[in-house]
This record gives C-alpha cells, sequence and structure tokens, in this order.
C-alpha cells in the first residue's frame, strides 16, 4: 500500500501540480478556465482566489491537488480543481484527497455538504463520485474550448 500524505499546498508545489494535466481536455477538466499549456502562473491565480489549496504526496512526491472555488462557512465547501497525476492514479490517491478535503471542509468551514461538478466526458470522475457516496443534483450547460455544447454534472453529499 503506498504511503499517501497531506498538506497545505506551497509556491514550491506549484510547479510539480501544474505538470499533472497531461493534456487540454484533462485541464478543462480540473480548470475550465485554464488555458493550455498551463503555466504556473494560471495556476498561482487560480490559488490565490481559493481556499484550502492541498496537495498530496506519495512518498514525497506531489500526486494530487485540489481546493475549494466557493465555501458558505456552517453550510457547504465547493471542491474544485481536483487532480491525480497519471503515474498515481489507480493508487487510491482520489479517494485520499476527497476524504482530506472533506474533513478539511468540516473542520475549518463547519460545512454540512460537499459540492462538486464534472463534465460528461470525464469518465473517470463520473465513475468516482458516486462510489463516495456524491449524488447528482442538477445538470448544466457549458461550452468546452472548442466551443462544444457539454454537460456539466452538479454534485453533492451531507457531511
Amino acid at each position: 500500500m503506498p504511503t499517501l500524505t497531506h498538506r497545505p499546498a506551497t509556491a514550491d508545489d506549484l510547479p510539480a501540480v501544474v505538470a499533472i494535466p497531461q493534456h487540454a481536455q484533462e485541464l478543462f477538466f480540473c480548470y475550465p478556465k485554464g488555458n493550455w499549456p498551463f503555466t504556473v502562473e494560471q495556476l498561482a491565480q487560480a490559488v490565490a482566489q481559493r481556499e484550502a489549496s492541498t496537495v498530496v504526496l506519495l512518498d514525497d512526491h506531489v500526486v494530487g491537488f485540489a481546493n475549494f472555488y466557493a465555501s458558505e462557512y456552517g453550510q457547504h465547501c465547493a471542491l474544485g480543481n481536483v487532480m491525480v497525476a497519471a503515474t498515481a492514479r489507480g493508487q487510491g490517491v482520489a479517494h485520499y484527497l476527497i476524504a482530506q478535503m472533506e474533513q478539511i471542509a468540516k473542520e475549518r468551514f463547519a460545512a454540512k455538504e460537499m459540492q462538486l461538478s464534472c463534465f460528461n466526458a470525464n469518465t473517470a470522475g463520473l465513475l468516482l463520485y458516486p462510489s463516495l457516496g456524491y449524488q447528482v443534483y442538477g445538470v448544466e450547460e457549458r461550452r468546452d474550448p472548442l466551443g462544444q455544447r457539454v454537460a456539466l454534472l452538479l454534485f453533492r453529499k451531507p457531511l
């Protein structure tokens, strides 16, 4: 079993996090406002506007990242920028990362609910989130970087 740990993200982690998305579609799934190629500057701007940016380490290497793009104390946190390095997929990193973010939401924000969203083409996410107890509560139409219609599924889970 791999050794997973987590901690708040630092500026020194940003180059490793930027390397996680392997192509433009992966970047769109985890950061729809981002532009390919992903840069440290783009990620730094996102981190500055978000809360609780967290990295997951696998044997001291950054392999996961997430944060909250919205929160309402005592109510909910909205999980965003969920990324897992290709080399670490299938090793429980996403489960661990989301569990840690749920704990942070409860402890730091007294959140009663976690919300997140997932694009219809993100098969891995669509299979992951329900396995962790998240349920779809809405669908919104969006446009991908090529202007094509896509569906954004909205999930939530009581904490």
